[in-house]
């Protein structure tokens, strides 16, 4: 700043720094610090020494000059954003949460790992989202497609759009592969008599990964780009512009996840004979992920199970009670099944897989990872082996037709 300038206004965050710094007293605790810096002495010209200290190196430097004994911690007075904010985050999570947030529906699931925001219109959502977020609890917010063009997201609508389009289409029993038109996988969506077979004559199980994705997202399908981005939950996290969504403000020279948006679509297992694969392998994504679920097809056709059919495999799962209260409602829609393993136990899942890939006589490879390869869905069977003998419990958790998942970074997750 210009030598005229008055420096105590501290104009620039040095400035602040060193006229804080300059009004400090050993032992002084109005700006909750217990040491002074230690300045040179010099003319205000700097020709015989310096008069802005360097705070690191002067912090260090009266600590030693003055001797300030280690058990006497600095006062730091710092008002927390909440106020009485326990020092116990799970314990809030737990026990306070019914009273510091009554204008909120939420309850938890399970046993009190996911946090279900129930109205998705309270703008307060994000406020009892942050407790669950520090912790790195997945969240599970209902009802986002009422905020919908709920016609957009039709697999009929989408495939008179776009079937004329190419993509790549991946059979979710042996990962093979193809590139196809797109009309091909609708047609087959909600008829199965219209699906493809494989060699031994079963209907394939079949999924368009992501597609499309990202910019291409936006470019082809802008109208359903932005029915998207208006009904995304928690805005102040998960929208692009989001004051709170870090990922979308780094500077453009850092490296950015993809952060889409991007359409996962899969026919159900249900119409399957085994129901022991997933449309999702068991994956970590590198980035804090939102999924909408916007549209659930009830397919028809030979072999298919009926919807109380559907149903009754459902209930065969581990699921909270809330979730098979939810299963009750006629007017909730099941469409998707998952299970999620918090970050911590990546290491354990992983051991454990290669320890199931050896029993099969699969070669088991260094430079192969088990989670990161996405080579591995872990059925019933063995989700109970993992508890058993690792420890390591699932969470599982039914999406519903409106259902927003949001999960943290690092955790684990199969569809």
């Amino acid at each position: 700043p210009p030598a005229s300038q008055n420096n105590e206004q501290g104009s620039t965050l040095r400035d602040l720094l060193t006229t804080t710094a300059g009004k400090l007293r050993l032992g002084s605790t109005d700006a909750g610090i217990a040491f002074a810096p230690v300045y040179s002495t010099g003319a205000a010209s700097g020709k015989s020494g310096r008069t802005m200290p360097n705070i690191l190196d002067d912090i260090i430097a009266s600590v030693v000059e003055n001797k300030i004994p280690p058990n006497r911690a600095p006062k730091i007075n710092v008002k927390s954003e909440i106020k009485d904010e326990p020092k116990d985050g799970k314990k809030c999570i737990q026990d306070d949460c019914s009273k510091r947030y009554s204008d909120i529906q939420y309850s938890w699931i399970c046993d009190k790992h996911v946090l279900w925001l129930r109205d998705h219109k309270n703008s307060n959502n994000w406020k009892l989202f942050k407790e669950c977020w520090k912790q790195g609890r997945p969240v599970l917010v209902s009802g986002m497609h009422k905020k919908m063009n709920f016609s957009l997201w039709k697999a009929e609508s989408i495939s008179l759009d776009f079937g004329n389009q190419q993509a790549d289409i991946l059979n979710c029993k042996d990962s093979i592969i193809s590139n196809t038109n797109v009309k091909e996988f609708w047609d087959g969506f909600e008829d199965v008599s219209k699906r493809q077979k494989v060699k031994n004559g079963e209907t394939a199980l079949l999924k368009l990964k992501d597609w499309p994705s990202g910019e291409d997202f936006k470019a082809m399908m802008p109208a359903r780009y932005e029915d998207l981005l208006k009904s995304l939950p928690l805005p102040e996290y998960c929208s692009p512009e989001g004051k709170l969504n870090l990922a979308s403000h780094l500077p453009g020279f850092f490296v950015r996840p993809d952060l889409g948006p991007r359409l996962c679509s899969a026919y159900g297992v249900a119409a399957t004979k085994d129901h022991d694969i997933g449309t999702t392998n068991l994956h970590i994504e590198v980035s804090d992920v939102v999924n909408i679920l916007v549209y659930v097809g009830i397919a028809k056709g030979n072999g298919v199970l009926s919807k109380s059919g559907v149903l009754k495999k459902l209930e065969e799962e581990d699921l909270d009670d809330l979730l098979r209260k939810r299963l009750k409602d006629s007017s909730e829609l099941p469409g998707a099944l998952w299970h999620i393993y918090a970050g911590k136990d990546a290491d354990k899942i992983r051991e454990f897989l290669q320890k199931i890939a050896k029993e099969q006589g699969l070669e088991v490879l260094p430079e192969h990872d088990p989670i990161r390869d996405q080579s591995w869905y872990v059925n019933k069977k063995l989700r109970q082996r993992l508890f058993e003998e690792y420890g390591v419990k699932t969470c599982t958790v039914i999406q519903f037709l409106g259902d927003a998942i949001i999960l943290p970074a690092g955790a684990l997750h199969q569809v």
